[in-house]
């Protein structure tokens, strides 16, 4: 383990170190996504293209998964490691690496059993049910293994192995986009072949990922012989890994919600969302990937009671997120137009679509400092405010404000409604953390 890093090395260079890996990797990850919705796109199959668009959530749910275990696992061993409670750590980080494995296999056969049910939840009809059957039969049987990919890149950056997890995300990415080709064109699997190219890309970066644990983590474990762990410290996990999972599957509810209270405006106006939702996701990235580089630092200077350290690091990550925020905040808004307009050369969705971006990009300074506070109380393990801010910006604060704000001011009251939710949730953020003390 590089104590150097949480402990003696300058306070930018030691954020950059462990922040810049996290930030690249969901860069890749970026790039993945759109490389993979292209080659499934290619197929001109548009009940293809949407019977896998049905399985997103489904997905989405098993990183939620992992955000469990990793996220709360990091959590409690980053200040596990600043207490110098090494033992503890080893065990805290076994029984996250292999609890993941055996819960996504409990997960896999649940959603195996159920099939069909959760297809027609999910929206399948006729025409799109053959389509997404094939991609979620593969995608859940690849459960464990992309349940377990979200957790040892975590528990490795508490370490100070960014660049480790980093390569694991490179990894993934890389092959996932190699082997998409092969298995929708070459071999003719179409649905399915796009998912299995995502199990087996998952199983590669998870190989690799095994190897850094055995071969250069020096406080982590994955024997059966060392996962036992007492209740405490899984309530620990749990109340640090909910919350945080529950960020995440709170992005997808945001885009249903907005989306339900634009239908009656028109398809276009839906179909501009989509677009100004995918420009401001790279600027929402970067912005988690600093945030989340900077976590391990926060929870090790917490466990180990060095406060002064805190306060520097806390200072200098709401510096790099409101700079960084700026920055792409000026230049969505003078160039929102020329943006939309890459994607689609209608006038009606490019007007709208530049609207809707603007409005999505004035927060992202605010955004910034939710990020800083919300992983402040993921490290620090302060359960209640890490789930208040979980379910309040793009949750409980966005449905009373869409309700709100669409009643009063209808179109404009739902583009404006998460800029409003965005800015009461940066206040809560600020009461919550004057409130807990963390820095006294």
């Amino acid at each position: 383990m590089n104590n150097d890093v949480f402990e003696t090395m300058p306070v930018p260079k030691a954020y950059f170190k462990m922040a810049l890996p996290v930030v690249f990797g969901m860069v890749i990850s970026l790039v993945y996504n759109m490389v993979d919705t292209w080659f499934i796109a290619k197929t001109q199959n548009t009940s293809l293209v949407a019977g896998v668009s049905l399985c997103a959530p489904v997905f989405s749910l098993m990183i939620a998964f992992g955000d469990i275990f990793g996220l709360g696992g990091s959590s409690a061993i980053s200040r596990l490691f600043g207490k110098k409670d090494y033992d503890t750590a080893r065990r805290i980080s076994a029984f996250c690496l292999l609890g993941s494995i055996f819960f996504g296999i409990a997960v896999a056969v649940l959603m195996l059993l159920f099939q069909t049910p959760i297809l027609h939840l999910l929206g399948a009809r006729d025409d799109t049910i053959a389509y997404a059957g094939a991609y979620y039969r593969f995608l859940v049987l690849g459960c464990p293994a992309i349940i377990f990919n979200i957790v040892p890149g975590n528990l490795l950056r508490t370490e100070g192995l960014a660049n480790d997890a980093m390569i694991g995300s490179v990894i993934g990415a890389v092959f996932n986009i190699l082997l998409d080709p092969i298995f929708i064109f070459s071999l003719h699997m179409g649905a399915g072949g796009a998912a299995l190219a995502t199990i087996l890309s998952n199983l590669l970066a998870d190989c690799y990922l095994v190897w850094v644990v055995f071969k250069k983590a020096g406080h982590l474990s994955m024997s059966c012989r060392e996962m036992h762990i007492s209740s405490g410290h899984v309530r620990d996990i749990l109340l640090i890994g909910i919350p945080a999972s529950i960020t995440n599957l709170m992005q997808s509810f945001a885009v249903l919600l907005t989306n339900r209270f634009l239908l009656p405006y028109g398809s276009d106006k839906v179909a501009a969302l989509g677009i100004a939702l995918k420009v401001n996701m790279i600027t929402m990235l970067i912005l988690v990937g600093f945030a989340f580089g900077a976590q391990p630092l926060l929870g090790y200077c917490y466990g180990a009671d060095n406060r002064e350290r805190l306060k520097q690091f806390l200072h200098f990550d709401l510096l790099v997120q409101l700079l960084i925020a700026l920055v792409f905040t000026a230049a969505a808004c003078i160039f929102a137009p020329h943006i939309i307009r890459i994607f689609m050369q209608d006038d009606v969705i490019v007007a709208s679509g530049a609207l809707m971006l603007r409005c999505l990009m004035i927060t992202a300074p605010v955004i910034g400092m939710i990020l800083v506070f919300t992983t402040l109380f993921q490290a620090a393990g302060m359960a209640l405010p890490a789930f208040l801010m979980s379910i309040s910006r793009q949750g409980v604060l966005l449905v009373l404000c869409m309700l709100l704000f669409s009643s009063l001011f209808g179109y404009m009251g739902i583009l404006l409604a998460q800029a409003v939710s965005d800015v009461l949730t940066g206040i809560l953020g600020f009461l919550l953390l004057r409130r807990s003390k963390i820095l006294l």
